[in-house]
């Protein structure tokens, strides 16, 4: 390991590694190649803002990973990578955004000198990050090989967390904690939205002690009254007004690492019928968590909560939780199993999830949603400590 500030040691990356190549020996893959920022980083420690130009790690069945990227980048790796500096390489600015050449063409280049010219080589082609052009050049500069949809390959071997990833998520938990804390404490009628989510976003980077705060892969997400009907709305300068509720979806980040955490406020006394749904939320949750025990499977957490809502009289559709982690924008969640009806992956201690039962209705929103742990006994651990409830402020 030659880079200092690569966040785990090396045991760790080559638990990960090891993961990674089973995976592909099982899928007959001689070399893939990653260009998701968060498997990046999972394999290599990579961490720089750079995804917006093409880049990516080259893992073979031998020999350390290769962090490939834009050359002013590649000394980014050589600060962020546990690699060696020869396995950190940068192509030249002639080939970014131009219309001439491309990066592919270079990245091509490289795997020819590896000697992958005829290989089968995994690619993620479902990717925010993997271009329909770059597939198309990667596949003309390399004729010969067989490129092959790998997409979330490295992501299911995150699923699992290990001791030293779960105490990050810790941190970014305390972290969930205090920026929650303050859009509660923050939030009252004529107080604008922007101002609002400043404080959120100053307590998130001013951390907790000495566990300083990383950027969240999604925005402070804080609507309200029929805002908070769409589940993806940020925020605008606007004023908070008395008879609205408004949902905060945040998350604290520990060097890369999440905990999302939801709560929600209402100004003044809010309705029966958002009350009642209250009560049932707050039981179908109890229901999920009790259900979340290794062994069960995620639909049972996502049909736990369901059979309390049916019960309440209350209709619901749609998944309402996900793997997390380590991650980068534009999302906080791994993109593999799901908790919904649906799903069946099967719960091991280690997993984490950001069990999200959130409720949408025709006028309002109601978010409360926990990070959750997965145990080796017993129901899962909710990993933050703001109390679960709608908070009411007069």
């Amino acid at each position: 390991m030659t880079a200092t500030n690569a966040p785990f040691s090396q045991t760790e990356y080559d638990r990960r590694i090891a993961l990674t190549r089973a995976a592909m020996a099982q899928a007959g893959l001689d070399a893939i190649f990653v260009t998701d920022p968060s498997n990046q980083a999972w394999l290599t420690g990579y961490d720089g803002w750079s995804f917006y130009v093409h880049q990516g790690v080259i893992l073979t069945m031998e020999g350390e990973p290769i962090w490939w990227g834009r050359y002013m980048d590649m000394m980014g790796g050589r600060r962020t990578c546990w690699m060696d500096h020869e396995n950190i390489l940068g192509y030249g600015d002639h080939f970014v955004q131009s219309t001439v050449v491309h990066p592919m063409q270079d990245l091509a280049a490289q795997l020819k000198a590896l000697g992958f010219s005829t290989a089968r080589i995994g690619v993620e082609m479902e990717n925010y990050y993997y271009s329909a052009k770059a597939h198309a050049v990667l596949t003309d500069e390399l004729p010969e090989a067989k490129l092959v949809d790998a997409t979330a390959l490295v992501n299911w071997q995150r699923l699992v967390k290990s001791e030293d990833e779960i105490a990050f998520i810790r941190k970014a938990a305390r972290i969930s904690d205090k920026v929650v804390q303050t859009a509660i404490d923050r939030a009252a009628p004529g107080v604008r939205k922007n101002d609002l989510v400043a404080d959120i976003m100053h307590a998130g980077i001013t951390g907790v002690g000495d566990d300083w705060g990383d950027y969240p892969a999604i925005v402070p997400l804080t609507p309200s009254g029929l805002d908070a009907t769409a589940a993806h709305l940020t925020w605008n300068g606007a004023p908070m007004r008395e008879g609205e509720a408004t949902f905060f979806e945040l998350s604290g980040c520990y060097r890369r690492y999440h905990a999302p955490l939801c709560r929600t406020v209402f100004l003044g006394q809010p309705s029966d019928e958002m009350l009642r749904a209250e009560g049932a939320q707050l039981e179908g949750i109890e229901a999920g968590l009790n259900a979340a025990r290794a062994g069960n499977r995620t639909c049972d957490i996502a049909n736990a909560f369901m059979d309390v809502l049916a019960k309440h009289g209350i209709e619901r559709s749609g998944r309402m939780g996900y793997p997390i982690g380590l991650s980068y924008p534009p999302d906080w969640g791994e993109r593999t199993a799901s908790i919904r009806s649906e799903d069946e992956t099967v719960l091991k201690p280690g997993m984490v999830f950001h069990f999200m039962p959130a409720l949408w209705m025709d006028s309002w929103g109601l978010e409360t949603t926990e990070t959750i742990l997965i145990r080796d006994d017993g129901a899962a651990e909710p990993m933050c400590s703001i109390d679960r409830k709608l908070f009411v402020k007069g």
